[in-house]
This record gives structure tokens, sequence and C-alpha cells, in this order.
């Protein structure tokens, strides 16, 4: 492009902008440009995902070495904790309230603690979950990764802190009787079902906690409202002897009741068949798989609007 000058010369113009009216989604197309944090296609995410197994579990862990740093007793206290609330419990339902119905004394006592730790597994990984993404904004918005290890990261942490407890539920169980047996080796199924259901729950409430910081000021109450209808405390079907039973039914299909009883029927002796519902292995796999993947693709298709405020 030329023109004249004001003393009759010559002089060249600017070429035009080849970019020169192409709007910004032709331009990104055309130098291979993409939204930054931009949510991948979903077999894309979970690619990324197994990438950073290894930050996941390694996150996880420091996570669970510093949450007790500042007390004197350090890691005592992941079995102390529920070992407290344990003897609370027993104290008001197996003294006072006389919840242990059809069960004798050295058959409610490990009932309850292994009730109280595998509950306090689903509890804990619920609240971390609530604050995954809300709780740490400052990596959310700081590094780009899948933001599902969050959620994921603390359930497998609350799994560590539990297996650590089970020392202790091992050795309640065996101090009333309850030696081992090969059904012992059904609890590693029944709490890796029980991790992918709480995970699944972790990352519903991590979207929902994003959005909604306050979720974690309700939780508490949502948590204990649901802990008095699992049967921590009680034998559901001793409990509701006499009662219709197709509620009996409903309350057996509780989640956290179904890992629980799996718990206790493959680690007491006193705990049989009865308690359990039908086809208990089939729910607790259903609930499982169900939520974790409802879970994880509730929480993909909100991948690009964690940390933007």
């Amino acid at each position: 492009m030329s023109e004249t000058t004001h003393d009759g010369g010559v002089a060249l113009g600017a070429a035009p902008s080849p970019d020169e009216g192409l709007d910004a989604a032709r331009l990104a197309a055309k130098y291979g440009l993409a939204v930054s944090g931009a949510r991948p296609p979903l077999r894309e995410y979970v690619r990324q995902l197994w990438g950073r197994r290894h930050f996941i579990l390694a996150f996880s862990q420091a996570k669970l070495t510093a949450q007790y740093s500042q007390a004197k007793l350090g890691q005592l206290w992941q079995v102390a904790t529920p070992l407290l609330n344990a003897a609370v419990y027993y104290f008001i339902f197996g003294l006072i309230l006389k919840a242990s119905r059809g069960m004798g004394h050295g058959t409610y006592i490990p009932f309850l603690v292994t009730g109280v730790f595998v509950f306090t597994f689903t509890q804990s990984s619920v609240m971390a979950g609530v604050r995954a993404i809300s709780g740490n904004l400052g990596l959310v918005r700081a590094l780009h990764f899948p933001r599902a290890s969050l959620p994921i990261s603390f359930a497998l942490q609350q799994l560590q802190q539990l297996l650590f407890s089970m020392i202790v539920v091992f050795v309640v169980a065996v101090g009333f009787g309850n030696y081992p047996r090969l059904a012992w080796l059904l609890i590693v199924p029944a709490l890796v079902l029980q991790f992918l259901f709480n995970s699944g729950l972790a990352l519903i409430l991590a979207r929902m906690g994003a959005k909604t910081p306050d979720l974690a000021q309700l939780m508490p109450f949502v948590m204990r409202t649901w802990m008095y209808a699992s049967g921590v405390m009680f034998s559901i079907s001793g409990m509701l002897v006499g009662k219709p039973e197709w509620l009996i039914r409903l309350m057996q299909l509780n989640p956290a009741a179904v890992y629980m009883d799996l718990v206790r029927f493959a680690l007491l002796d006193g705990y049989g068949r009865e308690h359990l519902p039908p086809h208990v292995w089939a729910v607790a796999l259903g609930w499982a798989v169900v939520v974790f993947a409802g879970g994880f693709v509730y929480f993909w298709k909100a991948e690009e609007r964690y940390g933007r405020g």
C-alpha cells in the first residue's frame, strides 16, 4: 500500500495485518491457543488425574503428618479422639439408655468401637471434602492440576488414618474374645468400597463448598443426624424390633450403616448375618460405584470455575 507525500514523493504504508477481521475465537484457533484452566474432556481429565497420583499420595501423607503436629501427643490423637468418643457413647447409650439390646457386654463394646471408628472415616472425609477447594484457594490459583486431586487426597488421608486406628479396633476385638479368622479379610474390600463412596461424597461436597463456603458450618449438624440414624451406637435390627419390616430395611440400606455392618460382621463373632440387609455386598458396591462415578462427573463439570472467585 502506498500514498503520495506533500513534496510529491511516494511513501510506503504498513501492510494490513493477516489477523485483521478475525475475532478472538478464530485467533485462538489459528495459533493453537486454549483458555487457561479450561475443562478438558472427561477421558483426558482422568488421564491427567492418574498422572498426579504421586502428588495425591504425598499430599495426603503431608496433611496427615501436619494434622496433629502442634499437639504434644502428636498422631496418638488419631486413636485417642474416637476412643474417647466411644467411651462417652458407651456411658450414655450402653449404660444409661441400654442401647445394647440383643448383644452381650462382650459384643457391644467392640461393636460400638468399630462403629465409631468406621463412621468417623466417612465423617472426616465429608468434612475435609467441603473445604477441599475453598480452604486451599492459594494452591488452586497458583498451580494448574486436576482439582479432583484435592478431595480425593483428603479422603485418602482419612483412609490412612483409619488404617492406623484399626490396630486399636483389633486389640479391642481380641480383648473381648473375637480372635483372628478368615472372615477378617472381608474388612479389606469393605473399606475399599467405603473409600470410593467417601471420595464420591468428598467430590460432591467440594464443588458445593467451593460455591457456598458456609456449607462447612452446616455439615456438623448434618453429620451428627446421619450418625444417630446409622446405628453407630445400636443395632438397627435390635432397636427396631416390632417396627415395620420396610422401615428396618430402609435404615439398614443407609450407606454408612452398610459399611459399618460389613466391618462388624467380619470382625465380631457375635454379630451375625441376621443384622445385615439382603444382598449387602451388592448394596455396598452399588453405593460406592454410583456415588463415586456421579460425584466425579459432577465435580469435573465445574473444573474451570474453581478458584475463579
